[in-house]
């Protein structure tokens, strides 16, 4: 039986995002072994029939030590289980996991799901940050990226040596994220969905729920706060600024009420958040970078603004808010549309089963 690993910091991200990829491996006839930090969604993996492996990683620290005992794992791990092929996603499975298949002659996939903070570093930190890429991409069968700035910026600093992919983000579900009539309520419901967290862009959404927010529109969060930003979310909810709904199990409800959903991030690989809410039929109102500007036309499919700017997010507000219900149901199901034609998931798992055939086809890093 071959043998599949995925290393990831997240088992919540592996089965929202890729388990139709998980499905069709273990269709194929595949063990999978999943090794994460965490037990979030670990009994829905081995519900499909994945195998977990308990695994410490500091998601946001710097720690030599500790990332030391991580590559050490990891070449334990891939030396006890000798997979035919290995799966990494996010940075410390990206550079480590890639540099200890490289380093055994296993064959390894790549995805770069977005950039961080990481490449906002200067000095030795940014050298750092480019030679760990660097040493872990270097022997990839395969790095897929999921928007061409990314790809575009690991190409400028050299970090990626052999064969590069660009797909659609993970894509979404059609299925799973089917069309949902749009709302008749006379309320504007704008939504965000995320991390309460400075990167998410949630100062700016503060700033607008505190202009606009009024018995016709109010501004809700769908997620959970950062503990630096749990004191000021705690007085725009006595204010009645903020409704915070926290973590949502099923979304659909959440999208069945919204107006519109609210991304004022400040980097993305390809925003889930707004290719989810897009499936569902609502607008998006999102910054105009990379990782969002891809998934939503302006205009048409929603707004755009510049990211870091309270003010611009707040003209695009203002002009959904001229809009009539009828006006934005249509931008809602044009929404939908593009995401059938553009972002459904089903293309993003054939071209990794493409490149993971080619892997271990080939038998060799």
């Amino acid at each position: 039986m071959k043998k599949a690993l995925f290393l990831c910091n997240s088992s919540a991200g592996l089965y929202e995002f890729r388990s139709e990829l998980l499905r069709s491996l273990l269709a194929e006839g595949y063990e999978i072994h999943v090794s994460c930090p965490d037990r979030v969604k670990t009994d829905l993996l081995e519900g499909l029939g994945c195998r977990i492996i308990p695994t410490a990683i500091d998601r946001r620290g710097v720690n030599p030590m500790r990332d030391l005992k991580l590559v050490l794992f990891y070449k334990k791990l891939v030396r006890r289980l000798r997979p035919d092929i290995v799966l990494t996603y996010t940075i410390k499975p990206n550079v480590y996991g890639g540099y200890v298949c490289g380093r055994a002659g296993v064959p390894y996939i790549s995805t770069i799901t977005g950039l961080g903070t990481a490449f906002q570093k200067e000095g030795l930190l940014l050298y750092l940050v480019q030679l760990l890429y660097r040493t872990g991409l270097k022997k990839a069968a395969c790095v897929f990226f999921q928007n061409t700035e990314n790809r575009e910026l690991f190409h400028n600093y050299g970090l990626v040596a052999g064969k590069d992919r660009l797909v659609s983000g993970s894509g979404v579900n059609l299925q799973d994220f089917r069309f949902l009539p749009y709302p008749k309520n006379d309320e504007t419901r704008f939504l965000f969905v995320g991390r309460v967290m400075q990167e998410k862009g949630i100062d700016e959404y503060f700033a607008a729920a505190d202009a606009l927010s009024s018995d016709k529109v109010s501004f809700s969060i769908a997620g959970y706060c950062d503990d630096d930003y749990q004191e000021k979310l705690d007085a725009m909810v006595k204010k009645g600024s903020i409704r915070m709904l926290g973590l949502q199990k099923d979304m659909h409800p959440v999208y069945e009420k919204c107006s519109a959903v609210v991304l004022p991030t400040w980097h993305e690989g390809m925003s889930n958040v707004l290719m989810e809410s897009s499936a569902c039929g609502r607008p998006v109102i999102a910054s105009s970078i990379s990782g969002c500007r891809e998934i939503f036309e302006n205009g048409v499919t929603g707004f755009g603004f510049a990211p870091k700017s309270s003010q611009d997010l707040i003209r695009a507000l203002r002009e959904f808010l001229r809009m009539s219900r009828s006006e934005r149901a249509v931008m809602g199901e044009s929404a939908r549309r593009k995401m059938e034609r553009e972002f459904d998931r089903k293309k993003v798992t054939a071209a990794y089963m493409e490149e993971i055939g080619k892997a271990v086809k080939n038998g060799k890093a």
